[in-house]
């Protein structure tokens, strides 16, 4: 790993951003060596390696994931080939790395017991996969990110199918629970929070035309709201009606008013269309009476003292009074339940540093999102899809625990990826600015050179 950078290098307009001349920036080894055919054809293979571990995500159902097998090789290849953190990014890096290690030293007391010790490598390891993916995006920013979403939106389409073949059949190999869709995973609740960004990658550029096969993207579409749906997870319902909400308004934000008059048009037409669709899977075998159960704003096991809502509520004065947390993996051991909220989990896992930490976390990349949301740049395009996922994600954490799930660091790495990516093109933006500004012969963009 090289050391953090401090100034862009400007690469050639065919990487840059959609409209923003020179917003693509090469990695680290510029110059000549980039040119080289050997360091051409890493590179090629290198990023065919981060397709399938993007990929592979979905693919929980068998274990040890093919996900898992891939992230060693293709993290190898690029950090050989030269990835690095820029500056922007090191809010993220601090906060993460203090959450992550109060996990580790939560631990200590108890680090004989196998769950806690397993759970808390995984989450080291779901740490050093965020720190590549923010590292990865940094650098030729917007095409690694479409390059990623569009392995994401593969993923989507693959265990959308499998879910809803799931729900329908019984494979003996995919997952069902409670007569919910899971598909490839063993929980219908992930099925339906992964299938967020890939709906709301498919929705932003129907509205906006900029995709380039509606009609397939309209289908696709209609497939993964059809295997949300199905999943009858309550979070992830409302998440992706929050998601798409912010998506639209994002959108709608950043667009001319002939591009807003399209927007709302369309939107009109897909809440037609889903109305439809809901309507006919409604209409199958037991489905509306599942849906019927599960619409439900609260079910048995949320409700009471030892629900748990009960058990978040009879959480907070203990942890309150104890700096240290439970340790990991121990509010079971003292409720009898996971804490299904990862904000109480982080101060119960990792005592008050760890907690803080998270909900520092939090917060900051919210900031950064919106911002990357509302201010031009290259990226605004890439964080308008990206951002309202997090922050979806986020609103998820306070009734289910998110803080093992992968993409949840995928998305994370996409979003300070693009902050890195607008921090670099926004000094090149303002160096171009001072050069323009400066009169012949005098000093240009040293007053930047920090």
């Amino acid at each position: 790993m090289q050391a953090m950078s401090s100034a862009p290098a400007l690469a050639s307009p065919a990487l840059s951003g959609r409209g923003f001349p020179g917003s693509g920036f090469p990695g680290p080894g510029g110059g000549t060596f980039r040119r080289l055919p050997a360091r051409q054809a890493v590179e090629g293979a290198g990023y065919g390696l981060f397709a399938l571990f993007i990929f592979f995500t979905c693919f929980t159902f068998v274990r040890p994931s093919p996900y898992d097998f891939i992230a060693l090789p293709a993290m190898t290849v690029w950090v050989v080939l030269g990835v690095r953190l820029h500056r922007a990014v090191m809010p993220f890096v601090a906060l993460l790395l203090v959450y992550k290690f109060s996990l580790v030293a939560a631990l200590i007391p108890y680090f004989a017991e196998v769950d806690p010790t397993v759970w808390t490598l995984q989450s080291l390891y779901l740490m050093i996969t965020a720190l590549f993916f923010v590292m990865f995006f940094g650098h030729e920013t917007g095409r690694r990110v479409e390059l990623a979403f569009k392995a994401y939106l593969a993923s989507c389409l693959v265990a959308a199918v499998a879910g809803i073949v799931s729900y329908f059949t019984d494979t003996g190999i995919l997952f069902v629970m409670d007569g919910r869709a899971a598909g490839v995973f063993e929980d219908p609740n992930v099925l339906g929070s992964f299938l967020i960004l890939g709906v709301l990658y498919l929705l932003r550029d129907l509205l906006t035309g900029e995709g380039r096969h509606p009609v397939l993207a309209a289908s696709g579409l209609l497939l993964l709201l059809s295997a949300l749906f199905l999943s009858f997870s309550r979070g992830a319902w409302a998440a992706s009606v929050i998601g798409i909400a912010l998506t639209v308004a994002f959108t709608m934000w950043s667009k001319p008013g002939r591009i807003r008059r399209r927007i709302v048009g369309l939107a009109m037409l897909g809440a037609i269309a889903v109305a439809l669709l809901l309507a006919g899977l409604l209409s199958i075998g037991d489905v509306a009476e599942r849906f019927s159960d599960r619409a439900q704003l609260t079910q048995d096991y949320d409700e009471g003292v030892t629900g748990r809502f009960g058990n978040q509520l009879r959480s907070i004065p203990m942890l309150l009074e104890r700096p240290e947390g439970f340790g990991p993996l121990r509010f079971r051991l003292v409720f009898g339940l996971e804490p299904h909220n990862s904000y109480i989990g982080g101060f119960a896992n990792g005592g008050w540093l760890g907690g803080l930490a998270f909900l520092g976390l939090v917060l900051v990349t919210v900031y950064v999102g919106l911002r990357l949301c509302f201010l031009p740049s290259p990226y605004q395009r890439q964080a308008q899809i990206a951002v309202p996922t997090v922050i979806v994600f986020f609103l998820q954490a306070f009734q289910i625990d998110i803080d093992h799930w992968r993409h949840v660091y995928i998305m994370l790495g996409v979003v300070w990826g693009l902050e890195a990516g607008r921090a670099r093109w926004e000094l090149g933006r303002r160096r171009r600015l001072a050069e323009d500004a400066a009169p012949p012969g005098g000093p240009s963009d040293r007053v930047f050179a920090a």
